[in-house]
């Protein structure tokens, strides 16, 4: 009896130490959660959040399937961040016409420029599906016959979804480790158009330097447009006659500001968080894909860059690449830092200690959740995991000789008559506007000679024979034969299968071992990681049920969540943080230019930066041209360009990142460490005014 009081007492000081913690649902809020957030400074009522004709949810979007983004006008104008529409920037970009380097803004409707396959996607509804699941014989340890029930729900629920509008879509989800499953009722627009971007000297001022850095300045947004069909003011495809799209809900943008204690809110779509992920999987995570996936990016990018520096035409293809890959580098480093410095393995050891006593004492779960059959799978994976993540790094998507490789022997589409195995081949489109011959030959040869520094011989692919035996070992050499002489790489080259030419060609070699040994680590994987997520599904089952007087969220899985708190700073370097930047601290590091090549900003913008005044952008209290802002809104990847809400759910800003101690918040919340960086909207409009002279967006936005 004892002990269970001592576990009681030892959950609920967990809870309350984490109070603000929590990436929630919105269609099944707690209502404590709902409570709390009213004690903190929400103002609005229960249904405003989800069920309201003007719910702050129907203005909140996924953005393109890796972002999320906000509609802030009756036409349809979206913002996110800049580095979300950072790839759309960099696709319309040239050097004579460099959108990235100089921004852009459309002073007209026709002059808004369309994209590929980009979209903004509402979520309709969400709804539990989990009982009807079961009913139909779901059995969470089958993973063939769980993956066709899902599937066969969801086309029935799509078919329904349908009958109410022919442009929804349903997509189900597994939550709480696969304990529950959701359906979620989406809408997607795909005509999607750039609209206005700032120069990247200022969305990604700081660069690498500051990234999840604070202090920031960095003006992270881009403006795009919704465009609908005319007749329904639904999705279409693109088309020139398609008009802007008329939301049912936009959000209303504030130039009121914010203070420390102010009550702040994002919404968004979170992409991956591992809350409940045991100790053993955190210190795979660790060890095995972090310490890899560092290791291999650190490498790459130092080529990357050298040759981005040198070229302003390789930077246009390349700048979206390097961003994407140099955000995880220091993510990976910054996690790992923070796992072994705010202890979290030993955190969740201790943890999981009060689970086998919780077992002790109910018999929960007792010969299912096996804390040493867990403990021996992960052993046994650790080494598949670590290889397997070195492959990835190495291999795929890394340079355009590998990629191909890999698709002529599995994915690509095969063209000829289907009847004629002779006749058949395999097409690479002409990409050469996204890749360099230098930049790409450079960075395999090096990841080439990395990669087998790093694994077990087991890991090696046959063609590391060829390397030694044809090419004396040398990989530069290596990689150089096969750009000048595999059909891989000839321009508007047929590639047929049955030709001598292709069963002799090295690079189709390659691409077969590499396939091979990527099917190879993926088999050993499958039978083990399947063995462990049972063991993790039970883990958070046990917890669910120990605490189930608490409300719980589930883990991020890019479906919409909300989370709340305060603006507000923390402790760095044992000195209050300050909770916000002003444009003196952008001077200041602009001035430092000379010496951090991530400072370099157009002399304008230090002009506009140094106003003596700010008009209505300047804050009301302080006097001051904030820039960014902080709060403890609990945010991950895919958050980027979430909006930022006020207790009147009114938009202030953006979220665009999080610091540096937050970034363990994967797999463990710091209330006192974590927070959310986001850029005031206030420096957003500011910039849309005095640099793009953004009048008729101004005016749509109609800020208050």
């Amino acid at each position: 009896m004892r002990k269970l009081t001592l576990l009681v007492l030892c959950v609920f000081s967990l809870f309350k130490a984490k109070a603000d913690e929590g990436m929630w649902t919105l269609y099944n809020l707690p209502e404590a959660v709902y409570e709390q957030m009213k004690a903190e400074g929400f103002k609005l009522p229960y249904d405003a959040l989800y069920s309201g004709n003007d719910a702050i949810m129907k203005s909140v979007v996924n953005f393109s399937g890796f972002c999320s983004g906000v509609v802030v006008s009756p036409d349809g104008l979206v913002f996110t961040n800049h580095h979300c529409g950072f790839e759309a920037i960099r696709s319309h970009s040239t050097v004579e016409h460099d959108y990235m380097l100089n921004g852009f803004y459309a002073k007209s409707y026709s002059e808004e420029l369309p994209n590929k396959n980009m979209f903004v996607s509402f979520m309709v509804k969400q709804e539990d599906v989990t009982d009807r699941l079961l009913e139909q014989g779901f059995d969470y340890k089958d993973n063939d016959g769980k993956a066709e029930l899902i599937e066969k729900l969801q086309k029935e629920l799509d078919l329904e979804a349908k009958k109410q509008d022919s442009t929804y879509h349903v997509e189900i989800d597994a939550f709480y480790e696969g304990n529950k499953y959701f359906a979620t009722t989406y809408q997607a627009f795909t005509d999607l158009r750039l609209v206005f971007t700032i120069p990247k000297s200022m969305g990604k001022f700081g660069g690498e330097t500051d990234n999840w850095m604070w202090p920031r300045q960095t003006c992270d947004f881009s403006v795009f447009r919704i465009y609908a069909d005319p007749k329904t003011n639904g999705p279409a495809a693109y088309s020139e006659n398609n008009v802007p799209y008329h939301p049912k809900h936009w959000a209303p943008v504030s130039l009121q500001g914010y203070k420390d204690g102010d009550f702040a809110m994002t919404m968004g779509y979170p992409g991956s968080t591992n809350r409940y992920l045991s100790s053993y999987g955190i210190k795979e995570m660790r060890d095995a894909q972090n310490t890899p996936r560092a290791q291999v990016r650190g490498v790459k990018q130092d080529v990357m860059i050298r040759h981005m520096r040198a070229d302003e035409g390789v930077r246009i293809k390349y700048d979206s690449k390097y961003a994407q890959s140099s955000n995880y580098w220091k993510n990976s480093l910054g996690m790992n830092k923070c796992i072994d410095s705010i202890g979290i393995i030993n955190q969740k050891q201790q943890y999981e200690k009060l689970i086998r006593a919780y077992q002790d004492s109910t018999g929960y779960l007792k010969g299912k959740l096996d804390f040493s059959v867990m403990e021996n799978l992960y052993n046994r994976q650790f080494d598949v995991m670590r290889n397997l993540y070195y492959f990835m790094e190495t291999f795929r998507r890394t340079n355009e000789l590998a990629t191909r490789a890999m698709l002529v022997n599995q994915g690509i589409e095969v063209k000829g008559p289907k009847n004629k195995p002779s006749k058949q081949y395999v097409e690479f489109k002409d990409n050469s506007d996204t890749w360099d011959e230098a930049l790409d030959k450079e960075v395999y040869a090096v990841l080439l000679k990395n990669y087998r520094e790093h694994v077990d011989a087991t890991a090696l692919p046959e063609f590391y024979k060829t390397i030694d035996t044809q090419f004396g070992g040398d990989y530069a050499k290596y990689v150089d034969y096969l750009w000048a002489n595999s059909i891989l790489m000839k321009k508007d080259k047929k590639i047929y299968f049955t030709k001598k030419e292709y069963k002799n060609d090295l690079g189709v070699q390659m691409g077969m071992d590499l396939v091979t040994m990527w099917g190879d680590m993926l088999g050993k994987m499958r039978s083990l990681n399947d063995s462990i997520g049972i063991q993790e599904k039970y883990l958070c089952a046990a917890k669910l049920r120990m605490e189930e007087d608490m409300p719980h969220y589930s883990d991020a899985n890019f479906t919409m969540r909300l989370s709340y708190g305060q603006v507000g700073g923390f402790t760095l370097n044992g000195a209050p943080s300050g909770y916000y930047t002003t444009a003196e601290s952008i001077v200041e590091k602009m001035n430092k230019s000379d010496k951090m090549i991530d400072y370099v900003a157009e002399p304008i913008m230090k002009e506009l930066l140094s106003a003596p005044s700010f008009g209505k952008y300047q804050d009301k209290e302080t006097g001051k041209m904030q820039l960014c802002f902080l709060t403890n809104n609990d945010i991950t990847g895919g958050n980027s360009g979430s909006p930022m809400f006020n207790g009147n759910g009114e938009l202030i800003g953006l979220a665009f990142d999080g610091n540096w101690d937050s970034l363990s918040s994967d797999i463990f919340f710091d209330r006192t460490l974590a927070r959310c960086i986001g850029v005031d909207i206030r420096f957003v409009l500011f910039m849309m005014d005095k640099w793009g002279h953004a009048d008729r967006l101004l005016k749509e936005i109609n800020a208050k």
